[in-house]
């Protein structure tokens, strides 16, 4: 088959694609009407992670998981704003990593607004300047975001949805070779991350100029043909900034987990993950304690980190847990009836990590 062949086949089936989308949209629209009568949310991770799942189970190739994923993903983001146009704020600025965690799950039609600190981020959304938040809570290998923390024992709103985002740092410049280079810009962070990569090219002697965000340090290289950045892909994209080496972080394995914030709860998924913050009192043996009726209950911890509380809490820490399953089941139901006066409920959310 000749290539004109190939293309004419390839018109025809995007024909149909177009065709498809749109009697898809329509009825998207219809569930909206539904949706906007009796109050429900119009974005439902639980849902989304039921349709690519049973996809990828009905999937016979060669499209791969993650790529139906991206696809899909991409196509529930425009289906949501044909419902109702999506706001979402995050910690900026624009082409930063949580921007990118951000278009990851609410696309390219999406208005995004980035601001300058995660209290920021939080307050968009009480003050219903947006309908969304995504902001950083952990990286595995600098530990938790605390100001995310603090915000969450200060916040009413709830944790909808998470994601994990590899971090690959790039190393970005104008200059036409590495020895012309007389400064570098970063956050601080991020020099850290990349410390071998900075050593083994010799570049540990010249100047490190700190920035507040890695997209900072793209748009400066950008007019600083002396210096070099490091940065997103994302950033030195948007910067125009050529990408001189890629992937320099010292662990390749490293990833930040973000939350989606909003003032909804989900429904159960059958594969969820449970947030809450705990404020014990200060007694020998309050935690063994707390803890141990999770054991009882058969449920199981992923994860727990102590944060020094506020004074006016009137407490000494806050403990951040997560668990597996929905607060709907019997057995959670029971545990935080019991601890009632001790746990804030921050929200369950399809399990993604």
């Amino acid at each position: 088959m000749s290539l004109e062949e190939l293309r004419k086949k390839i018109d025809k089936i995007d024909d149909k694609l177009l065709e498809l989308l749109n009697e898809r949209i329509k009825i998207v629209q219809e569930v909206g009407a539904l949706k906007h009568k009796t109050g429900s949310s119009i974005y439902r991770p639980e849902r989304e992670k039921a349709i690519i799942q049973r996809l990828v189970e009905k999937n016979e190739g060669p499209l791969t998981e993650p790529a139906i994923e991206a696809i899909f993903l991409e196509i529930f983001a425009v289906a949501r704003n044909f419902e109702q146009p999506q706001r979402v704020a995050y910690l900026g600025p624009e082409g930063s990593f949580t921007h990118q965690a951000a278009e990851n799950r609410f696309g390219a039609m999406s208005e995004y607004i980035p601001l300058h600190s995660i209290p920021a981020v939080f307050k968009a959304v009480h003050a219903e300047r947006a309908r969304f938040a995504v902001v950083p809570i952990e990286n595995n290998t600098n530990g938790f975001v605390g100001e995310t923390l603090d915000e969450l024992a200060k916040s009413d709103l709830k944790i909808v949805a998470e994601l994990y985002l590899p971090i690959h740092h790039s190393f970005v410049t104008k200059a036409q070779h590495i020895h012309q280079i007389k400064r570098i810009y970063s956050k601080d962070i991020a020099f850290n991350q990349c410390r071998n990569f900075l050593l083994e090219h010799e570049l540990d002697a010249i100047e490190y100029v700190p920035v507040e965000s890695t997209a900072k340090a793209a748009r400066l290289a950008a007019s600083d043909l002396e210096s070099a950045a490091i940065c997103s892909h994302i950033a030195a994209k948007l910067y125009k900034v050529p990408v001189m080496f890629e992937n320099i972080e010292d662990n390749h394995k490293n990833r930040t987990r973000f939350i989606i914030l909003s003032d909804f709860e989900n429904g159960p998924s059958g594969n969820d993950k449970t947030s809450i913050l705990a404020k014990l009192s200060d007694k020998p043996g309050s935690l063994y304690e707390f803890l141990r009726s999770f054991h009882d209950a058969g449920i199981n911890l992923k994860k727990i980190e102590s944060r020094p509380a506020t004074e006016e809490s009137g407490f000494d820490y806050w403990f951040y847990i997560d668990f597996e399953g929905h607060k709907d089941q019997q057995n959670i139901q029971e545990v935080l009836q019991k601890h009632k006066d001790e746990i804030k409920y921050l929200g369950s959310y399809v399990q993604n990590g």
